[in-house]
């Protein structure tokens, strides 16, 4: 791949590093799909730019721009390549960062550790795929925060690239630092490695972001003076440095005081209309083999079923649905820009899409013969019916995945997880008769209220789905057979009624694995479990305030890097850390918290009213379900006034009159510019 003078330089270091490391084939970019670095960008439009008070006009910030350089943007997934590629935030605001006028969006990943240490010994710098430029040199480095135990490699982006560890530390012309994502539902311990922290979804607000910080930069601002703008421009948008925590005499945390009129309660950002923003249809293809290697198409965003363990189904309100006509075009489109043979309806519950049985028809019916499969991941047990096991039956069968979650029906109402073991098992059954033959059960420890009796009862459910599956199949297939149980350890989530609760400790999570292993068939199942030692620390950073933050850089500074990866983990490092940071990990764990308390997230604003929080919490502990707003009408989450059809999902509008066209051609071709369920379409044509 050719490269400009500076670049080659680089690039010229870069590339004697590939003889000494494992899939040097992370780092070379040029794939098929990405920006070109020599691509010039759109002359800027007058029209883009958001009012910002301090700045001037739009049409005058357009001209001066039309003469400046494009503004750059560096998105980083802070994981290697092969994790990082496959998420679909990042080819989301890749594709749209990179249609805006004078923006060039480049990627990047975390170098595994061997390419990180090679790269500190010869003194290269974090370096982007598409133009081999340092991440320094860009205008913004955005950070993508998926979860806890990926923290620490947060840190090590920063020092490979050169940028100063915290915010504080960080000179006028250093990148603006922005983190979003999951994590940022609890920025606080890492928000003194951030200038800012983008809360909810990033589709509407990353354009905003950029023209806010571009148009700051145009008139001189100082990085308190950017920083504070930004504050007030960008709906969303948490600038950690207006904001101080306030600690009581007991060392607890009393709430958060502003320190600048700037400071606000931030509201996350959710993209009403998914139509809006299209899903990539001519994604980055890698040269190497990752995670969910298919064309993913999101069918729906958010979930109203009201686990109350489960954040995502809390934050991400409302449910938003695309359109049958959207994802059937998506995908065709998207299979023919990229050759891949599967193609993945995503959600966080894909059986609850209101038009998927529409569209598996349309799909199946358009993809006959050319050995292109479908895979549904995310379902409910109560979801996936007998008439759908049929839709989806012949051709080869990868596997089910359903979550329980616990054993006991008792359980699953505390957890408001409304699903009973007959839906489990007629599913599995069904299932079964169209030709499955492997089921993935997860299944979650520690959950308030949980007895022994409710820990036994997961080996015995299980039992009874082995059982159940083996009957449904042919006597001689039995043996082959498979359920997998994975078990987790629950951990008290921001933003959720079991927020308050406290966490098991280490020594109790491997006392109720124990229990789980004792009552668990001895034959058929396959058992996996989450590290005690790793809940314990996803734990304490999920609930903690900025304190944790010196864990986190000391565990760093300890060599803690890519804890999600078991090879990589030393518990022995966190411990130390902690030790050293003196923070009471264990404290903030154990400890109970009072709805009325205080919490280090609470001017982090999700729609979700905290009433009702506390009100499911009640309803909890009394053993009391609370039913899918989308069927049965508005629960007072506070995310609508519940007058209107909070549920989002769309009408079924503009069906295909011919959904047996050609994968080639019809009004779904458009130009020519993982665990879950597999439908195969039959034979590829050679």
């Amino acid at each position: 791949m050719a490269r400009k003078a500076g670049e080659a330089d680089l690039w010229a270091r870069i590339e004697p590093l590939f003889a000494r490391i494992e899939r040097p084939v992370r780092y070379i970019g040029g794939e098929w799909g990405a920006v070109s670095p020599d691509a010039a960008p759109a002359a800027p439009s007058a029209v883009a730019a958001p009012s910002v008070s301090t700045a001037p006009s739009a049409a005058a910030a357009a001209s001066a721009a039309a003469d400046s350089p494009p503004y750059r943007v560096v998105l980083i997934y802070p994981d290697t390549y092969e994790l990082g590629q496959a998420n679909q935030a990042i080819g989301i605001l890749y594709g749209l960062l990179n249609a805006l006028d004078n923006v060039i969006a480049e990627r990047c990943f975390l170098p595994a550790a061997a390419m990180a240490d090679a790269m500190r010994a010869e003194g290269i710098p974090l370096f982007s795929l598409e133009s081999c430029t340092p991440v320094s040199e860009f205008d913004l480095v955005g950070i993508t925060l998926p979860y806890e135990m990926t923290y620490t490699n947060v840190l090590e982006v920063l020092d490979l690239a050169g940028i100063a560890l915290r915010a504080a530390d960080r000179e006028k012309d250093a990148p603006l630092v922005v983190g979003g994502g999951p994590g940022a539902f609890n920025p606080e311990p890492i928000a003194p490695f951030f200038d800012a922290v983008l809360v909810g979804e990033g589709e509407d607000a990353a354009a905003e972001i950029v023209e806010a910080h571009r148009q700051a930069a145009s008139v001189g601002c100082s990085r308190p003076e950017s920083l504070a703008l930004l504050a007030k421009e960008v709906s969303g948008l948490y600038v950690p440095t207006l904001y101080e925590p306030q600690i009581s005499p007991q060392g607890r945390f009393a709430g958060m005081r502003a320190v600048s009129p700037a400071a606000t309660d931030v509201h996350k950002r959710t993209p009403v209309d998914l139509s809006a923003h299209p899903a990539p249809v001519c994604p980055v293809v890698p040269y190497m083999d990752v995670v969910h290697d298919r064309v993913n198409i999101e069918i729906l965003r958010g979930c109203s079923r009201g686990c109350r363990f489960c954040q995502a189904g809390m934050v991400y309100r409302p449910v938003r649905e695309r359109s049958a006509d959207e994802v059937v075009a998506s995908a065709i489109k998207g299979l023919r820009h990229t050759g891949y043979d599967e193609v993945s309806l995503t959600s966080l519950s894909s059986a609850d899409y209101s038009m998927l049985g529409e569209v598996l028809r349309r799909l199946k019916s358009r993809l006959v013969g050319t050995g292109v499969s479908i895979s549904l991941p995310s379902l409910r047990a109560d979801a996936l019916s007998i008439g759908m096991a049929g839709l989806l039956g012949g051709g080869k069968k990868a596997g089910l995945t359903f979550a329980p979650e616990a054993g006991t029906q008792r359980l699953r109402d505390v957890i408001n997880k409304n699903v009973t073991e007959k839906d489990l098992l007629e599913t599995v059954q069904a299932a079964c008769l169209a030709g499955w033959q492997r089921v993935k059960l997860y299944f979650m420890i520690g959950l308030p209220t949980e007895t022994d009796e409710d820990l036994g009862a997961i080996g015995r459910l299980v039992g009874r789905v082995l059982a159940e599956a083996r009957s449904a199949v042919d006597p001689k297939q039995r043996s082959g057979v498979r359920v997998a149980v994975s078990i987790s350890t629950f951990v008290p989530k921001p933003h959720t009624p079991f927020q308050w609760e406290s966490q098991i400790s280490i020594e109790e999570t491997r006392h109720r694995q124990s229990v789980v292993r004792e009552h668990m068939p001895r034959k058929g199942i396959e058992l996996s479990w989450h590290d005690a030692e790793t809940s314990f620390l996803e734990g304490m950073i999920a609930r903690g305030g900025r304190e944790v933050a010196e864990v986190i850089e000391a565990a760093w500074l300890c060599g803690a890097r890519f804890d999600a990866w078991s090879e990589q983990f030393s518990f022995d490092r966190w411990a130390k850390a902690i030790a050293e940071a003196g923070v009471d990990a264990a404290g903030i764990l154990s400890r109970e918290r009072d709805s009325e308390e205080p919490l280090p997230w609470d001017h982090i604003l999700t729609g979700v009213s905290k009433r009702y929080l506390v009100a499911e919490r009640e309803r909890a502990f009394s053993g009391e379900v609370t039913e899918d707003c989308s069927f049965l009408g508005c629960t007072g989450c506070g995310v609508c006034d519940g007058s209107s059809d909070c549920s989002g999902a769309s009408p079924h509008v503009g069906l295909s009159t011919d959904p047996g066209a050609d994968f080639n051609s019809g009004p779904d071709a458009g130009d020519r510019s993982g665990t879950g369920i597999v439908i195969a379409t039959g034979r590829a044509v050679r």
